[in-house]
């Protein structure tokens, strides 16, 4: 009856309803015997050992468990992997260690089944018989748990209610189901023995179960494998489970059906390793089985069986999973569409290799290749194909590249789960080198989108394995035939296709990124399926030389070498000679550069001239600064490839220059140029000491090609010229500090040889570039700021390097470089401006004038800074035409060149210190530069008054005039353009800041013939002594607006002045009676509006002689010029030059003695003479304010003058004009009865005067009008009319 359970239990193809009723006839019966003959028939002898002989101190390790009874492992990707970072659940095979205890032959655990009896499927069997009695039983039970699970399953509904309920019924199902199997394992361990023989060969009938065990087992696994069937063959709504979040707590029963086939298949091929290592490797044979079919079943071949069946099922599920992956994303989708399929493919692979060490069975890779080639294979109808062959594969080529890939990264991983880089792992060379052929097969047709996939898998699969040289050989004989390709990717985009480089240095940057450490998955993107060539060929090449031995670079330089000649070569379009140069470069940078290089350069003699276009001779020079670039980062001498290049370049500069209107040749040859450019400025970017013949690519092609450059062609050269020149000073500079530090490195020549080159590349420099910005620094137009920024370039490499400069600028380069550019009046301001502002702060350069004793740099400096500030306008049109928007752009940059200008000038030490006497504050240098200059020339006025000493003086005087220059010369182009309105503007106010606020200095001898020539050419010219000839209407503005300065300035020179004092009091009135008519309104205005500039000069703050010396100019000349009658005809203008006399006098607030004497007659004479009503209220007016301000003095100087004027008055015009007299004197009388009563006795000798002499007697109507007047002066007039009247009587 056992055996016939045994076998049953071994037999699929028995009904299962039938296996479960005998299971449960015999329950109880095996059972009890079971349990009563294990403790009839324990014995020592029967006890096995479960401690190997030998230990070693990792074994005794490996022995370490926790005393309490442990969970058996089991697969789980229901666990939180933030917990201690591990990659698999502590339940797991390889985590929990069960994996590690089966591969060194340990108990499979140790603290479990110790007690004597154990409890399975909800029965008590005794620990150390049960499986020798009840093997089929057992088994028999197990299937009856599965096939309640799988009912579970059926059952599963959507009712979250019973969810709880069936995940534990179904838990506990598979927890039963995973503990007996690892029962059978521990069993085996430690109580199956070999049988033995005794010499009469009877056994023991306990013995002789056990022996028939083994076979029993091997049957009965078989059995379990067939009942449980492939992985890959279960129900989709079981497989399903494997998309499940592994977050989850609760699982429905098909996640945990699944699962437990996952352990089944698993603890299959632990328990026949087991009891193979039990067995002392003797092959067991499925006795019964073999009997009963003719089948050759062995636990050899169960186990190999099942290993292949696993795989395949295994490789099934990534087939599925594969169909929704895409070639970009291949590297970053995994194979296994669970953790726990993960840690199933890595047992495999654990003890696969295990087993294959001990030569009894094939290794893990042999195995997934058989089943990958069937894969390929598509078998005929007639023949029965197995699982995995029923999963259709569309692409097969390519999920094997998948597959092997993810595979190989699962090999790192060792026994206990952990990752481990440097575990040496089995390659599979040969079977990836049969993929690499099919996909570089022309037959096959590989498209470059799945390509790029095979390759990234290629090089990611270099990173895993040694290294295989065949792979590139295969690879270089598919790129050679393909050079010219493209390898785009059409449904990329731009991003697909192939890239031109732009410069040599991105050339070199793209190769050199196939040698370096890369981001494999982003390749597919980035790169081509070529330069994924590359990096596999760079791996190669690095790796190897790397490990010693021969160079691969020997060994396959002939292939590569081989297959270009002349033909080919002539044949590459401009993609193949990108390809071509991406492979020599990077051989260049891994292998041995001489050789490449020269090798390349033989080979681009093939190519003739007439057979290249201009695009492919760019590229070409591209790809020799590219090696001129490997070369300086090798630290090489560059010089025989760099005069190649340079005398190219060198043709190249002078077709340029003679060509002349071919537009389209000039560009081609400007492609070439900009390229040859463009690599030198990267050559001496990268270069570190500039010691390795860098000044070979500096030859006259350059003075050749400057002249015959415009615009942006000329703006790359100068920005290019920049660089050389910074970086020339940076590297020179820090190998002079190196040989002051004394270095006694091994280099320690370095610094003298680099120094060497320093002078040679500083004198290419001078003699090529040098002359070209000399001649431009005088054009007609305004310079390039580059061409300002390149000169002050020059000038600290004179500073740095002054011996190799020009000799005409020898022996002070320095000082002819800034006499040149930074102080000759004749050079543009935009290029002053901008090329002092680079040089004013520098330290170096202040200290180097210092030392050669010139003390003028800042004075020089600062009267450039005056000039540039004046002629900020210069270059702007004289008309009045809107700005166009260039021109606002332009004036913007050169207002804030200006301003940074004024800023760094402002720290100058000697402008500081005229400001820190003057008490200036700082936020000066934050102002309009126009605005800072006036502050700058006020501090300046007020520093030479603070002076006391002559010697002081003198030298300040002296230091001013050095300041100013010719100043006149910086604005004689606005006064003979008579324009820009804006620059005349600044001219009259800035120069009239200076005759107001240098007064002091202008009053000097040594100054007095600059005020003199300020004078004549601004204020009394030719053009306006010509007192016909209009003035223009720009010219007069500016004047008008700065008039009051100049004539404030003027009347203190005038005061201050021993020895010129006529000649300057003439220029002062020759001045206003320029002016003084040109600003006089045709009528009298409202006070305030539109106001004359010289009663501004006359009312503003300044000193009371300065004041009076003004007043009595201007009021002389109005007299003398303005208010002189012709007969009884009043002069034009009349009434407004009567209100301007007003204004002076109601905003000064002030009568003085000039004004009565020089003023007051002509008005008196004006109310006497001129009836028109404006004339006679302003001069009434007039002497109202006068009598009236007179009176406030109470007597005085001007009193006295005051009634001298009135008495000649009165004596004047009685005798003709008597009643409008003592109509005047009326008025005034009201005002100041006291004057007028003073008066009384010329007033009655003047009457009688008149009497006398018209010869009539008395004259009645006068003397009534005069009794009128006398009516108005109290006593003193009533008894002058007494004294009439009596003399009537």
């Amino acid at each position: 009856m056992r055996r016939q359970r045994g076998f049953l239990g071994s037999q699929t193809f028995f009904n299962r309803n039938f296996q479960l009723e005998l299971c449960q006839n015999h329950l109880l019966s095996f059972k009890t015997s079971a349990f009563q003959g294990s403790v009839e028939t324990m014995d020592d002898d029967f006890v096995a050992s479960s401690t190997p002989p030998f230990l070693t101190e990792s074994l005794e390790m490996a022995m370490e468990m926790e005393n309490e009874t442990s969970k058996p492992p089991c697969f789980s990707c229901a666990f939180d992997n933030q917990n201690g970072g591990r990659s698999f659940s502590s339940e797991s095979y390889l985590a929990s260690g069960s994996l590690k205890r089966v591969l060194l032959r340990l108990d499979p655990s140790p603290n479990d089944y110790e007690e004597d009896v154990v409890e399975m499927f909800g029965f008590q069997w005794v620990t150390e018989m049960a499986l020798v009695e009840s093997c089929g039983l057992l088994f028999g039970l197990l299937r009856q748990q599965i096939y309640r699970l799988e009912n579970l399953v059926q059952m599963s509904s959507s009712d979250f209610g019973q969810a709880a309920n069936l995940h534990s019924e179904a838990e506990s199902i598979r927890h039963q189901c995973i503990e007996f199997l690892h029962y059978v394992k521990v069993f085996i361990f430690r109580y199956l023995e070999p049988s033995k023989v005794e010499n009469d060969g009877m056994l023991h009938p306990y013995e002789e179960l056990e022996a028939q065990l083994p076979s029993l087992l091997v049957e009965e696994l078989h059995g379990l494998t067939m009942h449980i069937g492939h992985l890959c063959e279960l129900p989709s709504s079981v497989l399903a489970a494997f998309t499940i979040q592994h977050q989850a707590k609760v699982f429905p029963p098909s996640w945990h059906l699944l699962h437990l086939h996952l352990d089944i298949n698993w603890l299959v091929l632990e328990i026949l390793h087991v009891l193979g290592e039990k067995m002392m490797r003797q092959v067991v044979y499925a006795n019964h089985f073999i009997n009963l079919t003719g089948e050759n079943l062995t636990s050899i071949s169960l186990f190999e069986t099942h290993c292949g069946n696993l795989v395949s099922d295994l490789i099934s599920l990534s087939i599925n999973k594969y169909i929704k992956v895409r070639p970009s994303e291949a590297l970053t989708s995994h194979h296994y569409p669970c953790m726990c399929i993960k840690e199933l493919w890595i047992l495999l692979i654990q003890l696969l290799d295990h087993r294959n060490k001990g030569s009894h069975t094939e290794c893990f890779w042999n195995l997934v290749n058989k089943t990958l080639k069937n894969i390929f294979q598509r078998p005929s109808s007639s023949e029965r194909m197995s699982s995995s062959e029923t999963t259709q594969c569309k692409d097969p080529l390519s999920f094997s590249w998948w597959i092997i890939t993810h595979l190989a990264s699962l090999c790192q991983f060792d026994r206990n789960g952990n990752l481990d880089e440097k575990k040496q792992k089995e390659s599979n060379w040969k079977f990836v080198e049969e993929l690499l052929k099919k996909s570089t097969d022309a037959q096959t047709g590989v498209l470059e989108e799945h390509l790029r996939m095979h390759l990234q898998c290629c090089l990611t699969l270099c990173s895993f394995w040694d290294l295989n040289l065949s792979i590139v050989t295969i690879l270089w004989d598919y790129y050679s035939k393909n050079l010219n390709s493209c390898f785009t990717v059409p449904w990329l985009g731009l991003k697909g296709l192939a890239n031109i480089s732009k410069t040599s240095l991105s050339m070199l940057e793209l190769v050199k990124s196939c040698c370096c450490e890369q981001q494999i998955p982003a390749l597919y993107k980035s790169s081509n399926s070529y330069f994924i060539f590359l990096s596999i060929l760079a791996r190669m090449m690095k790796e190897e030389a790397e490990n010693g031995g021969v160079h691969p670079w020997k060994q396959i330089k002939g292939r590569i070498y081989s297959k270009f000649h002349r033909r080919r070569m002539q044949e590459l379009t401009e993609v193949g000679l990108q390809n071509f140069f991406n492979l020599f470069l990077m051989l260049a940078i891994v292998a041995e550069t001489e050789d490449i290089v020269s090798r390349v350069l033989d080979l681009l003699d093939f190519l003739t001239p007439s057979s290249i276009t201009v695009s492919q001779r760019a590229l070409i020079w591209r790809g020799h600064f590219a090696f001129l670039l490997i070369y300086v980062e090798k630290n090489m001498d560059i010089s025989v490839l760099a005069e190649k290049l340079s005398n190219a370049f060198r043709e190249k500069a002078k077709e340029f220059l003679v060509t002349k209107n071919d537009y389209t040749q000039k560009q081609n040859l400007w492609t070439l140029l900009s390229t040859y450019i463009d690599g030198v400025q990267e050559v001496f970017e990268t270069s570190c000491y500039l010691s390795l013949s860098e000044e070979k690519l500096l030859n006259d092609g350059f003075s050749m090609l400057l002249p015959a450059c415009r615009g942006a062609e000329l703006s790359m050269v100068l920005n290019f010229l920049q660089v050389v020149l910074a970086r020339l000073r940076s590297v020179h500079k820090r190998v002079s500090q190196g040989l002051q530090l004394g270095n006694t490195a091994p280099d320690a020549q370095l610094p003298l040889v680099a120094k060497e080159h320093h002078l040679a590349v500083a004198s290419a420099l001078w003699r090529n570039f040098f002359p070209y910005l000399k001649s431009q620094r005088m054009s007609q137009t305004p310079p390039s700021p580059q061409l300002a920024d390149t000169a002050a370039g020059f000038t600290l490499l004179a500073l740095d390097i002054p011996s190799k400069a020009l000799s005409d600028l020898q022996p002070q380069p320095i000082l002819s470089m800034m006499q040149l550019f930074g102080w000759d009046d004749m050079v543009w301001p935009q290029l002053v401006s901008r090329y002092l502002s680079h040089l004013i702060q520098n330290s170096a350069l202040c200290e180097a004038f210092s030392s050669m004793g010139y003390t003028s740099y800042e004075a020089l400096t600062v009267r450039s800074w005056f000039r540039c500030i004046l002629q900020m306008f210069i270059d702007q049109p004289t008309g009045m035409l809107a700005k166009t928007d260039a021109e606002r752009t332009v004036g913007k940059a050169y207002m804030e060149q200006l301003t940074e200008m004024t800023r760094l000038i402002f720290k100058l030490s000697e402008v500081e210190n005229i400001l820190s006497k003057a008490h200036v504050e700082e936020s000066v240098f934050k102002q309009d530069p126009k605005n800072a200059l006036v502050q700058f020339i006020k501090a300046v006025g007020r520093t030479y008054s603070g002076l006391q000493t002559l010697p002081e003086k003198s030298a300040m005087v002296a230091k001013t005039l050095e300041y100013l220059g010719d100043v006149l010369k910086y604005v004689k182009p606005y006064l003979k353009a008579k324009g820009p309105p804006e620059g005349l503007q600044l001219t009259y106010w800035i120069i009239g800041c200076l005759v107001k606020f240098w007064a002091p200095i202008l009053a000097t001898s040594k100054a007095q013939q600059l005020l003199f020539r300020i004078v004549d050419c601004l204020l009394l010219p030719h053009s306006v002594l010509q007192q016909d000839k209009e003035l223009p209407v720009a010219l007069l503005s500016a004047i008008q607006e700065s008039l009051p300065l100049y004539l404030q300035g003027l009347s203190f020179i005038c005061c201050q002045s021993q020895t010129q004092g006529a000649y300057l009091n003439q220029l002062l009135g020759s001045i206003i009676q320029q002016y003084f008519g040109r600003f006089l309104p045709s009528s009298p205005t409202v006070l305030g509006a539109g106001q004359h500039p010289m009663v501004t000069a006359l009312c503003s703050s300044i000193t009371a002689s300065q004041m009076l010396r003004l007043r009595k100019t201007t009021l002389h000349v109005i007299n003398e010029n303005y208010m002189q009658f012709k007969g009884n005809a009043p002069p034009p203008r009349l009434a407004s030059v009567l209100a301007f006399i007003l204004e002076v006098l109601q905003r000064t607030q002030s009568t003085e003695l000039c004004d009565i004497n020089l003023v007051l007659p002509a008005v008196l004479k004006c109310l006497v003479l001129v009836n028109e009503l404006q004339v006679k209220k302003i001069s009434t007016d007039i002497v109202q304010y006068m009598v009236e301000d007179c009176q406030a003095g109470s007597g005085g100087e001007c009193a006295t003058q005051l009634t001298s004027v009135f008495r000649q008055f009165i004596q004047e015009y009685t005798a003709v004009y008597d009643h409008r007299v003592f109509s005047i004197l009326e008025t005034v009388a009201v005002l100041d009865q006291t004057l007028v009563t003073s008066l009384i006795p010329t007033i009655t000798q003047s009457l009688k005067d008149s009497e006398h002499k018209q010869g009539l007697g008395r004259n009645a109507a006068q003397r009534e009008a005069y009794k009128r007047l006398l009516s108005y002066l109290a006593e003193a007039g009533q008894n002058e009319i007494q004294k009439l009247e009596n003399e009537t009587g």
